[in-house]
């Protein structure tokens, strides 16, 4: 039995490093150092191109519920396939480096993070919301961010 687990511990882990190797930069990480600008016409031409809708996440690694939110989706592969398979993930950093103020102008204003803005794959905004909305007994529910998939997925 032992002998077995091994290999497939292996197998999940190089799958999941491959299935991030194919994420964009911009989807990985927040980094004060991205020109958000650049990176949403680069997630529009992606959106555009796979037919998905673009998932906006406002936060920062100073942000301790982004780690939270960061650890839950890493910790649970499917959970984090279906965001990638629904939406076009950018992370836009806000920080005292960036505030990325320019390109969160056109925004409504943001009260916590981490925060979500859904686009049309056109950049038209669909939906503003804390992501507080997918918190239950002090934890992230993939049940609802299974039915939040749903919702956005269009429609093949």
């Amino acid at each position: 039995m032992k002998k077995l687990l091994l290999p497939l511990l292996l197998f999940f882990i190089f799958l999941q490093n491959a299935f991030a190797e194919q994420l964009p930069v911009y989807s990985l990480g927040y980094d004060s150092n991205r020109n958000a600008m650049q990176d949403g016409r680069d997630a529009i031409k992606l959106a555009s191109a796979t037919q998905r809708r673009i998932l906006i996440e406002v936060g920062g690694d100073w942000c301790k519920w982004c780690h939270v939110l960061d650890r839950f989706l890493n910790n649970n592969a499917e959970i984090k396939k279906q965001l990638h398979q629904t939406f076009v993930v950018l992370k836009v950093n806000v920080s005292d480096e960036n505030d990325n103020r320019e390109f969160l102008k056109v925004f409504p204003r943001v009260l916590g993070y981490p925060h979500i803005f859904v686009t049309e794959s056109n950049g038209k905004l669909l939906l503003s919301k804390d992501i507080s909305q997918f918190f239950v007994n002090g934890e992230y529910s993939g049940k609802r961010f299974k039915a939040f998939f749903k919702q956005f997925r269009k429609k093949a």
